[in-house]
């Protein structure tokens, strides 16, 4: 275990030490929240360069780790950046201290099925959808709902990751073997206008905000662009996708930020995933909302008022996958505010995102930007 200094021994102009499982970019930047308002985080990752081991205390143990788990459980309050940390620690976690968000919502987003039925029971609408635990019941799947299909890994899909476009019967074979031969979910295709995402922050004291719907843009399965607020954003859809979200918050009993990946089509918001934790089609929000979706996340988890949303003009946030940029480049871009995540470059991986502010000619800056070899 690494460590600055003993986990229970703590600075005394600290205001509270929030344990997180996972040391990622995410962990890196609600431990860069957290100093402003004194607050400590102690991550806990398997890797020793986890980017946020340089911010943060860092206890370099497997997440169920038996000293993993006691050191994080001295903590005020315990949250998570990812998805993927086993929910068994979480749940051992919450018998010692404050789990949040709880280990429920990790284990809905866990599984696409159950996140799937999980809306569905809430009234929120989704794709058409079948469970897939054989060969025989991917058949069955494809003659209920039709072709093309999005057939997708229950479990672990993550940037893309775990899922075949099928257009025809003839792909089922291959695609079954791709996807290893795992209990799976088949979805009806969506041929939707544009991919939205809502964050939607909840205190403990159940007060709920909402930042605007923001347009996302993917290639190869990754987010590469996302745009705040969404272009032609109208007060109807943003109530309707806040319903949704306050929705699924009550229903969770959830603390912190969630975020709900939404289709539009035809007038119509279909959600498709949920991420029980700080978001990238977030990130826009450290320099383009009142209140950085990561400050909130710890004002909310520490029972602190929350902050307000609102983003004052439209900004937008391009990822930084694959290759680091020329920081001389990216700064010379008016409005452009760079975040490097202290991560070696390779192929599909993200190592940094760039805010953009302003309305002011934002279409063309966000060219100039997309420009640069590994930007957007």
């Amino acid at each position: 275990m690494s460590s600055t200094r003993p986990i229970r021994e703590r600075n005394p102009a600290t205001t509270a030490v929030v344990g997180v499982l996972g040391g990622g970019q995410l962990g890196r930047m609600l431990a860069l929240a957290g100093h402003p308002l004194g607050v400590e985080l102690v991550c806990v990752d398997p890797s020793a360069d986890a980017p946020a081991a340089a911010v943060a205390r860092h206890v370099t143990r497997d997440y169920a780790d038996p000293e993993a788990l006691a050191a994080l459980a001295s903590c005020a309050v315990v949250t998570y950046e990812f998805e993927s940390v086993p929910v068994s620690a979480a749940e051992a976690l919450a018998e010692k201290t404050r789990v949040s968000p709880p280990p429920e919502a990790l284990r809905v987003a866990q599984d696409r099925l159950l996140e799937k039925q999980c809306f569905r029971a809430l009234g929120i609408p989704t794709p058409d959808f079948a469970a897939v635990g054989s060969r025989a019941e991917l058949e069955a799947g494809c003659e209920a709902l039709g072709f093309p299909a999005v057939l997708k890994t229950r479990r672990l899909g993550y940037d893309g990751k775990g899922q075949r476009v099928l257009r025809s019967r003839k792909e089922l074979d291959d695609a079954w073997t791709a996807l290893g031969g795992v209990p799976c979910i088949l979805e009806r295709f969506v041929p939707f206008e544009r991919e939205l995402s809502l964050l939607v922050v909840r205190g403990q004291d159940g007060s709920t905000v909402h930042y605007p719907l923001v347009e996302n843009e993917h290639e190869g399965g990754i987010l590469r662009v996302t745009r705040a607020p969404a272009p032609g954003l109208t007060p109807s859809l943003q109530a309707r996708a806040a319903e949704y979200g306050s929705r699924l918050c009550a229903r969770l009993a959830y603390v912190g930020v969630l975020a709900l990946e939404l289709f539009e089509a035809g007038g119509e918001l279909l959600a498709n995933e949920m991420a029980p934790r700080v978001h990238n089609s977030g990130h826009f929000t450290i320099e383009g909302a009142r209140t950085s979706q990561f400050e909130n996340h710890l004002r909310a988890i520490l029972g602190l008022p929350l902050g307000s949303p609102e983003v004052p003009e439209p900004c937008a946030m391009l990822n930084c996958v694959g290759a680091l940029p020329d920081p001389h480049a990216v700064l010379s871009v008016p409005g452009a505010h760079l975040h490097l995540y202290g991560k070696a470059p390779r192929a599909g991986r993200k190592v940094g995102h760039i805010t953009v502010t302003g309305e002011q000619a934002l279409a063309e800056r966000l060219e100039r930007l997309r420009a640069l070899p590994g930007v957007g």
